[in-house]
């Protein structure tokens, strides 16, 4: 039973791996706290969706637009001064946000500007967060290493929101901000923990070098696979826009249910991260994601021909879960079969279907629901997720087999 629960020696055997990760989720919490005070904001002085969507369209497209280019620096520079100059302009732009403490609120534009200059940084920092790991622990570590991240990412996911609601009720928008620039000094701590993260450097980081990236991506078939898959869970069977519509027409609109509806993912995605020796362990992390990607379509399906809220909640939590599996695994085989000249870019390729399939999966999941219905919507979304899920395997045999690096941990 102790092998079901999440590995924590990556935390034991490396030092720097510890102080990083430490840093990640103090960060992460204290991002989260930032962008409830950013939506709180932008809608107390504007009153406007479209300004609140703007908020999501400022932290996106740094991600999109930049999101290779600083893949293709991170192989190109000395990772860890990388990571510290990125670290330090997210920290630079949230103490810029936590001036307004002292000068008062900022015009809406302004501080979308500032949330899209802190979003640039991290689209540099988050392809570098991820190619550190395997220079800090051994490959047997890997996957558990990983798990650990997910569950530093989860964690502030669930508790987050609702503090920093607490926070600018009690407090203010300032002090949420504060405490996210507070939180980014303990990010920039655990960064200079690292040791000097040396690669053979590319001439320069330019459109070359992102088209290598791209190519080496597209000819590696179990890379190609991994993120197809992913895009296949996420553009096809993202259920969250639909939340709203699916609560009021089957659960009588009932507001906390529609917040429960969130934390359902959540709680089932930390659920898994605590438990995930269960699979971290497992020779087989290709057979593990296609799993999970394949388990998530079907939680969701069942989602969506939910009789009563509390079984709603727990097909929810269930997709939540199989959704840490599928990421952890996925991970895993990115950081296992990529040479380490090009892991930048990647892991910039890895990040920005994370983020960006998710926001195309929202918005195709509204479009299909006002042609047909919120049901009809998801477990059309669902079965297609299953169907690419399935034609990804047959296509591709190498995800069906174990890699000879895949060997189980003991």
């Amino acid at each position: 039973m102790m092998r079901a629960f999440i590995d924590l020696r990556p935390l034991r055997v490396s030092p720097a791996f510890r102080r990083l990760w430490t840093g990640q989720m103090l960060s992460t919490f204290g991002g989260q706290l930032a962008f409830v005070a950013v939506m709180f904001q932008v809608w107390d002085e504007t009153s406007s969706a479209a300004w609140t969507g703007a908020v999501g369209l400022s932290k996106a497209l740094p991600m999109i637009l930049l999101g290779l280019f600083a893949g293709a620096a991170v192989d190109r520079f000395e990772r860890r001064r990388f990571y510290l100059i990125t670290t330090t302009g997210q920290l630079v732009t949230a103490g810029l946000m936590a001036s307004q403490l002292i000068i008062g609120s900022v015009p809406v534009g302004v501080l979308l500007g500032l949330v899209a200059a802190q979003a640039s940084f991290g689209a540099a920092s988050g392809p570098v967060a991820r190619t550190v790991l395997p220079q800090l622990l051994p490959r047997d570590l890997l996957a558990s290493g990983i798990a650990l991240n997910r569950i530093a990412f989860q964690g502030p996911m669930l508790v987050g929101p609702a503090v920093g609601g607490l926070v600018v009720s009690a407090w203010g928008t300032g002090v949420c901000y504060l405490i996210d620039c507070l939180s980014f000094v303990a990010a920039l701590y655990g960064v200079l923990g690292l040791p000097r993260l040396r690669v053979e450097a590319v001439a320069r980081a330019g459109l070359r070098e992102v088209r290598d990236g791209l190519a080496f991506l597209v000819a590696t078939p179990v890379i190609r696979g991994a993120l197809i898959t992913d895009l296949a869970a996420t553009v096809l069977a993202m259920p969250v826009s639909l939340f709203p519509v699916i609560n009021a027409e089957k659960f009588g609109n009932d507001p906390r249910t529609l917040g429960l509806f969130l934390t359902a993912i959540a709680v089932g995605g930390v659920a898994a991260s605590v438990l995930s020796g269960a699979f971290t362990r497992l020779p087989r992390h290709r057979v593990v994601m296609l799993t999970g990607s394949a388990a998530w379509g079907v939680a969701l399906v069942l989602f969506a021909f939910a009789p009563t809220p509390w079984l709603a909640l727990v097909f929810l939590a269930l997709a939540g879960a199989a959704d840490t599996v599928s990421v952890v695994s996925r991970s895993t085989i990115i950081q296992l079969h990529t040479p380490n000249e090009l892991l930048g870019r990647v892991t910039a390729a890895e990040q920005i279907v994370g983020q960006a399939g998710p926001d195309l999966g929202n918005l195709r999941g509204g479009v299909v629901s006002q042609l047909t219905s919120p049901v009809a919507s998801l477990a059309s979304g669902a079965i297609l997720c299953l169907v690419a899920v399935a034609a990804v395997a047959a296509s591709t045999p190498g995800l069906r087999q174990p890699a000879p690096e895949e060997q189980l941990v003991d």
